[in-house]
């Protein structure tokens, strides 16, 4: 099968054999990942579409995906010819994929998902919406595994310690406080499924899913013991004596359904505490019913894991040290490059990245691929260059670059939108409200508790005030050297119950787009901490971690107040200080004449 119309038709045929109406192939995969191994991307596989979220649902008659808008123009091209429609979630006039499904069906058919790759939380939610529609669903209904020709095996590269210099804590140090906050939740066991939780609960890292350092494994935290579920050829005999120093059992990665339903041996009761959006519904579904679930909206892992500790905050301070003379490196060298004539692709911009990080110290690769976009491209939120859309760099207009590296002390993102030649007005504003926005939530001071919709507002507003907007997040955890991606903090229109807490690390990335015109986006990394304790309570505010420095050519001033003008400033300085002593003369005088003391006001 070559072509998306041909795995339909043979996915449809499937369906009639075992008498289901309607079948829902997600993007994740049995450790709810957003980022899957090449082995899960199922949803990819069937319907061409690459980007890392959106959900195929096919009925005998009719297919859509839904997607958000970072993949709006991405996917209105990739599912060109494929007889699958785009639905454009998040806009008032889609409908909703599972009332969709519904008003095609009749009472009494059956739909069918594959629960190992949906999040329990997530699979709940179908079973209780399509009983109340009078519908059977099936959760052992996994097509692509008969279906899928020639598919990806799992990865088999092996894992490998983070030492203790980096993570800041030993792996025993972590269990210990794992299981202090099961006592003081009357549980006696958890259950981990997510790769980045258990890559941070056990120091060790891997290869196995491209930009981010994790392997695949599962694990069971308990009083009793703690065991790790991972294929035998990952664990070498540095892990393995680790490990083992550590107090940790190890065992076969198909055997974590077996261990859990021998939890029905255990004294009675025995209470399991579950994330159900952090594990599988196979795995939850395996839980013996003479267990006591305890649900919990945040894993106690992922809670542990998103507080940074000292020696994590220290590395990521480094990290962004090392990011930002590498950017300083690139940004000069684009500005020669462009200036000379000399013609540069999107592509060779993402491949000049790679080779300017990867001169730093503790570079372990990039933490997600490069957006490099120019002109219309930057409309497109998650572009990626391709050989058919390779665009050459022209001296006008804006260029978008979304990027990021992995070391060993630290994770790195960062956006800037540069002017590469003449501007007009309409990005001047553009990008200035952007940039407001940025500086506006930068600045912010909020009382303990509060969570990231509370914040969101303040990197819109300006934005809103010209009746313009952005449909993505303004900013989500970043994971120390681990996933680019991380919670449960984000900041977002949308309620998240996760309140921003001091140690975090979250994004700042409000932009704006321009259909078949221009995108713009300034991205930093923040870090929560305490800013003043009075009598209303504790109140946080963010210091920012990113230093690259922010294209001045593209503001217009007479938008700018003097506090925001003056936070760019002392940003640029800040900027130099840290970054000078690693930079040679010439780099050194190209920020000064470019960045430093803008004087506007005199």
């Amino acid at each position: 099968m070559k072509n998306a119309k041909e795995k339909m038709q043979a996915l449809r045929a499937l369906m009639q054999a075992e008498n289901i109406k309607a079948c829902i192939i997600p993007s994740t995969d049995p450790h709810v990942s957003e980022y899957p191994p090449a082995h899960w991307k199922t949803r990819e596989w069937l319907s061409g579409f690459t980007g890392s979220a959106g959900t195929v649902a096919v009925t005998l008659e009719k297919a859509g995906l839904w997607t958000d808008s970072r993949y709006f123009l991405q996917a209105e091209k990739q599912l060109e010819n494929s007889g699958i429609e785009l639905f454009k979630a998040g806009l008032p006039e889609t409908p909703d994929m599972l009332d969709r499904i519904a008003s095609e069906l009749l009472p009494g058919d059956c739909v069918g998902i594959e629960g190992a790759v949906f999040a329990a939380s997530e699979a709940q939610s179908l079973v209780k919406y399509f009983a109340g529609k009078g519908l059977k669903i099936r959760t052992d209904f996994a097509p692509c595994s008969q279906l899928w020709d020639n598919r990806p095996a799992l990865p088999e590269s092996p894992a490998f310690i983070l030492p203790e210099r980096f993570s800041g804590k030993s792996c025993r140090e972590k269990i210990k406080s794992v299981t202090e906050i099961l006592k003081k939740n009357k549980a006696d066991a958890t259950i981990l499924a997510a790769l980045d939780s258990i890559a941070w609960l056990f120091n060790i890292r891997g290869n196995d899913v491209a930009y981010n350092p994790v392997c695949m494994s599962y694990a069971v935290v308990s009083e009793r013991e703690t065991v790790l579920f991972i294929p035998s050829e990952k664990v070498t005999e540095e892990v393995a004596d680790y490990l083992y120093a550590q107090g940790v059992v190890i065992a076969d990665y198909t055997k974590i359904t077996d261990y859990i339903r021998s939890f029905a041996h255990r004294p009675s009761p025995f209470a399991v505490l579950t994330a159900p959006s952090r594990i599988n519904y196979g795995l939850y579904s395996a839980i013996p019913e003479n267990c006591v679930k305890i649900e919990t909206p945040v894993h106690p892992v992922d809670a542990l894991k998103s507080i940074k500790n000292e020696t994590e905050i220290a590395g990521i301070r480094n990290a962004m040290r090392k990011d930002g003379v590498a950017m300083v490196k690139f940004l000069m060298n684009l500005e020669k490059t462009l200036a000379s004539g000399e013609k540069i692709s999107e592509s060779a911009i993402a491949e000049k990245l790679r080779q300017y990080r990867s001169e730093q110290e503790f570079y372990a690769g990039e933490s997600f691929a490069t957006i490099a976009a120019y002109g219309r491209h930057g409309a497109i939120v998650h572009y990626e260059a391709c050989a058919e859309s390779d665009a050459e760099i022209r001296p006008e207009g804006v260029l978008l670059i979304d990027s990021g590296a992995q070391y060993f002390d630290g994770t790195t993102d960062l956006t800037r939108t540069l002017a590469v030649g003449a501007v007009s007005d309409d990005m001047k504003k553009d990008y200035t409200a952007v940039l407001k926005g940025l500086i506006a939530l930068t600045t912010a001071s909020f009382p303990k508790g509060t969570v990231g919709m509370q914040l969101d507002v303040l990197a819109r507003q300006f934005l809103w005030q010209n009746g313009t907007n952005y449909l993505h997040g303004t900013g989500h955890g970043v994971g120390h050297f681990l996933n680019v991606h991380e919670g449960p903090q984000s900041i977002r229109m949308n309620y998240n119950p996760a309140s921003i807490e001091s140690g975090m690390v979250t994004s700042c990335e409000p932009g704006i787009y321009r259909n078949g015109k221009y995108g713009v986006r300034i991205e930093n990394l923040l870090l929560v901490t305490p800013c003043q304790y009075t009598n209303f309570g504790e109140f946080y505010t963010f210091e920012t971690l990113t230093l690259c420095p922010i294209d001045l050519k593209l503001i217009d001033f007479s938008l700018m107040t003097r506090f925001e003008t003056d936070w760019l400033n002392r940003y640029h300085q800040k900027v130099y200080d840290t970054l000078s002593p690693f930079l040679s003369e010439e780099e050194k005088a190209w920020i000064t004449a470019s960045f430093l003391l803008l004087e506007i006001y005199e």
